[in-house]
C-alpha cells in the first residue's frame, strides 16, 4: 500500500519540539570555530584512528554527484529497510534538526545517544589538539553512530565535491555518481570537466561505479576508473517518464516503476537506483517490496507538495532550478504562480532566477535567517515592479494564506535553508 499525502506530509516534516538535549548539540555544531569548510583527510583520518576505525566496521554504499543524490540516497535507503536490512543513512543539509542527517531504517538519531557521541568525539579531538569542522564531527558521529548500532549496510552522500570530502576516508562497496553540473565553483572548479574530476575522487581501486550514460563528467569519469582498474556500470536510460502531482512513472528496459518523488529528473535517479539494486542482487543481498518502497520514500522538499497549492523545492542551484520548472510546467501549467525565493550569496542565484521565473508571474524574494542569506543588495535588480517584491521570511506564510482562495500555486525554492525554516512555520 503506498504511502498517503497526508501520511508523507506528517512523517516527513513532524519533529519533537526542540529541548535542552537538542539545544546542547545544536550549540555545540555551529560554534564558531566549527562552522566553516576545510577540505582535506588528514583530521579525519587522526580522529577515526583514535576513535578505533569505526567507518571501517561498516558496509557502505558512497554517493557524489550534484544533483540527485539525497532523492537517490533516500530510494535506496527505503528499498534496503523494507528488504530486511538495519540500514544507515548520512545525507546533507539538514531542513530542521541536525538529527536528520543520521538515520538508521528511517529513525533519525535520538538526542541522547547524539549528544553522547558528539561528546566523545569533541572531547577526543580536543584532547588531541585536532581542529574539526562541524561536517567533520557529523561524519564521525555517523560512523560511530552506525558501527555501534550494528548496521548492515550504509548510504553515505558527500557533502561537499567527493575526493577531499570527509566521507571519502570510506572503501564502499559501490560507489554512485549522479548527475554534474556547475556548482560549488569556488571550491571544486570553474568547469564541468574540474567538478567531474572532483566527484570521481570517490572512486576506489578495484572498485564498482555506477552512473548514467548522460552524466555530464561520462569522459572524466571514465579515465578515473581506468586509472584505478575499477569496473564502470552504466545504467539503462528511461524510455518514457510521466509524471503528475502525486507520483512519477519511469518505465526502464520495459519495466515500468512508480514513486512518489515529483519530476522527470526522478528518472535519472531511479535509473541509478536500479542498476544499483541489480549489482546489490550479484554480490549477495536480498531485495524485496522494491515496488512498494518506491511509492513510500520520504524525502521533504523536493519537489514536495505541501497541498495542492504549495509546493517546497530546494532547487539551490540552476540545474535544479531548470528541472523545478519543466516539471511544474507540466503537471500545473494552468495554474498562476507566485514564488517564493531565496538563495544563499554563493551560489548561482542569477541564472537560477532566468530559469525559474517568467514576466506574469509574481515573485516574492525572501531574506531568511542564515546569516549567508542574499537580502535587498543582492535581488535589488530584480525589484523592478509591483510583481516583484522584497520580503521577511516571517510574511511568507501571511501571503499564502491570504491568496489560498485564489487557487494560485505557491512555489517556495532557492535553498534548503529556507526550505527547513518554512517547514518547520508549516509544521507549527
Amino acid at each position: 500500500m503506498s504511502i498517503t499525502k497526508t501520511d508523507f506530509i506528517k512523517q516527513s516534516t513532524k519533529y519533537k519540539p526542540m529541548n535542552n538535549t537538542y539545544e546542547k548539540i545544536n550549540s555545540n555544531l555551529t560554534s564558531k570555530e566549527k562552522f566553516h569548510i576545510n577540505l582535506g583527510l588528514e583530521r579525519i583520518s587522526k580522529i577515526l584512528n583514535l576513535l578505533e576505525n569505526p567507518h571501517k566496521k561498516i558496509k557502505t554504499i558512497h554517493i557524489a554527484g550534484t544533483n540527485g543524490k539525497g532523492s537517490t540516497s533516500a530510494m535506496l535507503a527505503t528499498i534496503l529497510k523494507n528488504s530486511g536490512y538495519k540500514t544507515g543513512l548520512y545525507t546533507s543539509p539538514h531542513l530542521i534538526k541536525y538529527n536528520e542527517r543520521i538515520k538508521i531504517s528511517g529513525k533519525d538519531i535520538p538526542d541522547e545517544a547524539f549528544e553522547l557521541l558528539l561528546e566523545k568525539v569533541n572531547s577526543t579531538a580536543a584532547k588531541n589538539d585536532i581542529p574539526l569542522t562541524e561536517f567533520e564531527i557529523l561524519t564521525v558521529v555517523a560512523f560511530c553512530y552506525f558501527a555501534e548500532e550494528n548496521t548492515d549496510i550504509n548510504i553515505i552522500e558527500t557533502g561537499l565535491g567527493g575526493r577531499l570530502d570527509a566521507t571519502n576516508i570510506i572503501t564502499p562497496i559501490l560507489e554512485i555518481i549522479t548527475s554534474i553540473s556547475l556548482d560549488h565553483t569556488e571550491r571544486l572548479g570553474g568547469t564541468i570537466d574540474e567538478i567531474a574530476r572532483e566527484k570521481a575522487g570517490i572512486i576506489k581501486q578495484n572498485s564498482t561505479v555506477i552512473i548514467n550514460p548522460n552524466n555530464n563528467g561520462l569522459k572524466t569519469i571514465q579515465k578515473k576508473v581506468k586509472e584505478t582498474n575499477s569496473n564502470l556500470v552504466i545504467a539503462q536510460t528511461p524510455q518514457k517518464i510521466q509524471i503528475d502531482s502525486e507520483k512519477t512513472n519511469i518505465t526502464i528496459n520495459e519495466k515500468t516503476y512508480r514513486t512518489n518523488l515529483i519530476g522527470e529528473f526522478q528518472g535519472e535517479n531511479l535509473a541509478l537506483v536500479a542498476k544499483t539494486v541489480d549489482e546489490l542482487k550479484k554480490i549477495g543481498y536480498t531485495i524485496k517490496d522494491e515496488e512498494t518502497s518506491l511509492m513510500n520514500v520520504l524525502w521533504p522538499a523536493r519537489m514536495q507538495f505541501w497541498d495542492k497549492n504549495i509546493v517546497i523545492d530546494g532547487a539551490h542551484n540552476p540545474s535544479a532550478a531548470k528541472s523545478l520548472r519543466d516539471t511544474l510546467d507540466k503537471i500545473s501549467q494552468n495554474k498562476d504562480r507566485v514564488w517564493f525565493f531565496g538563495a544563499l550569496k554563493n551560489k548561482d542565484f542569477d541564472k537560477s532566477i532566468k530559469f525559474l521565473f517568467k514576466k506574469e508571474d509574481i515573485v516574492y524574494f525572501v531574506k531568511f535567517n542564515s546569516p549567508n542569506s542574499c537580502g535587498e543588495e543582492e535581488f535589488q535588480k530584480y525589484l523592478t515592479d509591483d510583481k516583484r517584491s522584497m520580503i521577511d521570511i516571517s510574511d511568507v506564510l501571511d501571503i499564502i494564506n491570504r491568496q489560498k482562495n485564489e487557487q494560485k500555486l505557491s512555489i517556495i525554492c532557492g535553498s534548503l535553508y529556507l526550505a527547513g525554516e518554512l517547514l518547520a512555520q508549516l509544521d507549527d
